[in-house]
C-alpha cells in the first residue's frame, strides 16, 4: 500500500481498539495529519507529531500491513447481496484470498449512504489492507477518507467513472450484448425485445449498446418500445415480458440483460402460455449455475463472474504490497454459450 497513507491497527488485547479518527479528533488535527505521523512523514510540525505520536503511544497503535508485509484483512463491498451473481465473485475472491492467507470480510451497503459510513467506520475499526468494491458507487467523501488511511481499492463491474488511480475489472460486456443479438439475428428473428439493465450501471448500457449495433449492423432498424427497463432481478424481467407480450405485434425473441431477468422472462411466457423457444427465444447474460438446469436450458453470455474476483484480490494484493497493477482497466473476456432455448422464428 502506498507508504504515505499506510493505517494503524488496534490497541493490544485488552485494551480498548481507538480509531485513527479519535486519534485525529483528541489531536485537533486531521486523519492524513495523524497518518503522515504514522508513517515517518517530514512535512508535521514537531509540536503536532509529539501530540499525535503521545496519542498513538497511548492507546498502543501499530501500523497496518506494510510493504513487506503485505495484506492480512481484505474487504469485499457489494451493494446487494441477493443475487447468485454476487455469490460467483465472493467464490472466486475466496479462492485466492484463502490461498494467500488473507482474510475477507464482507458487507452490503444497500446504495444508502448511511449504511456506507458505518461501513466506513467498521472498516477504520478493523484496519482492513484493502477494498474491492462490486458495482456500488463510494461517496466522494469516503473514496478520500480511503486514500487518506491508505487503504487500496480495486472497482469490479464499476457503476461509473471511477477515479484515474483506482483499478478497475469488468467484462466485456458491449461485445457480449452484440453476440447475444447477432446470435438471435442469425436464426432469422427481427423483432427481438430487450429487457435492459439499470442505466446507472456502466454495463448495463455496454449491453444496451451492443444490442444496438448488432441490429444496425444487420440492417434491423432499432424499435424503441421493444427495450424495457430492469434491474437484473427476476421480478422485473417477468414485468419486463408481459410489457413485451402486450405489444400489438410482440417480439419473436428477447434478450435479457441479466440470466435471473431471463428467469423471470421465461416464467411469464409460461402464465401466458408460451413455449420456450418455440413461441419465444431468450438469451440471457452471465451464465450462472442453475440456468443450465432452466427449464429449457438457457441460452445466454457467459461473464467470468469468478475470475473477476479472483484478479480482483490479486490486483489489491499487489496494491497492498506497494506494486501497481499491470493494467489499471482490465476487461475479461466474454462468450456465447448456446442451449435449448433459442430456435429460428416460427414460421
Amino acid at each position: 500500500m502506498a507508504a504515505d497513507g499506510a493505517g494503524v491497527e488496534g490497541a493490544p488485547e485488552g485494551r480498548g481498539r481507538v480509531t485513527i479518527t479519535e486519534i485525529a479528533r483528541q489531536a485537533g488535527v486531521s486523519v492524513p495529519t495523524v497518518s503522515r505521523v504514522v508513517n515517518g512523514r517530514s512535512d508535521v510540525s514537531p509540536t503536532t507529531r509529539a501530540r499525535v505520536e503521545d496519542l498513538l503511544l497511548r492507546h498502543g497503535y501499530r501500523k497496518r500491513a506494510t510493504a513487506s508485509s503485505g495484506a492480512t484483512l481484505l474487504d469485499l463491498v457489494f451493494n446487494d447481496l441477493d443475487s447468485p451473481w454476487a455469490v460467483e465473485i465472493i467464490r472466486g475472491v475466496e479462492e485466492v484470498a484463502h490461498a494467500a492467507g488473507v482474510g475477507t470480510v464482507v458487507s452490503a451497503i444497500h446504495g444508502r449512504s448511511g449504511d456506507a459510513r458505518e461501513w466506513m467506520r467498521n472498516l477504520r475499526a478493523r484496519a482492513s489492507d484493502g477494498v474491492i468494491l462490486v458495482t456500488s458507487a463510494l461517496e466522494p467523501l469516503l473514496h478520500e477518507e480511503l486514500r487518506a488511511l491508505g487503504v487500496p481499492l480495486v472497482v469490479v463491474d464499476p457503476a461509473g467513472s471511477p477515479a484515474l488511480d483506482v483499478p478497475t475489472i469488468g467484462a466485456a460486456n458491449w461485445s457480449g450484448g452484440m453476440a447475444a443479438t447477432e446470435h438471435l439475428l442469425s436464426l432469422g428473428h427481427r423483432r427481438i425485445g430487450l429487457i435492459a439493465g439499470p442505466p446507472r450501471l456502466l454495463c448495463s448500457r455496454a449491453r444496451l449498446d451492443g444490442y444496438r449495433a448488432a441490429l444496425e449492423g444487420a440492417g434491423v432498424a432499432l424499435d424503441a418500445c421493444l427495450v424495457v427497463p430492469g434491474d437484473f432481478h427476476p421480478e422485473s424481467g417477468f414485468r419486463g415480458c408481459n410489457t413485451l407480450l402486450d405489444l400489438p405485434e410482440p417480439p419473436t425473441a428477447l434478450f435479457a440483460a441479466s440470466d435471473q431477468m431471463a428467469l423471470g422472462a421465461i416464467e411469464a411466457l409460461r402464465r401466458r402460455g408460451r413455449r420456450v423457444p418455440e413461441d419465444m427465444s431468450v438469451v440471457g447474460f452471465d451464465d450462472l449455475p442453475e440456468v443450465r438446469w432452466s427449464a429449457p436450458p438457457l441460452t445466454t453470455v457467459r461473464q467470468p463472474l469468478a475470475d473477476m474476483g479472483k484478479l480482483a484480490v490479486r490486483t489489491a494484493l499487489r496494491l497492498a504490497r506497494d506494486e501497481q497493477p499491470d493494467s489499471p482497466r482490465v476487461e475479461l473476456g466474454t462468450e456465447l454459450v448456446v442451449r435449448a432455448s433459442t430456435a429460428p422464428p416460427a414460421p
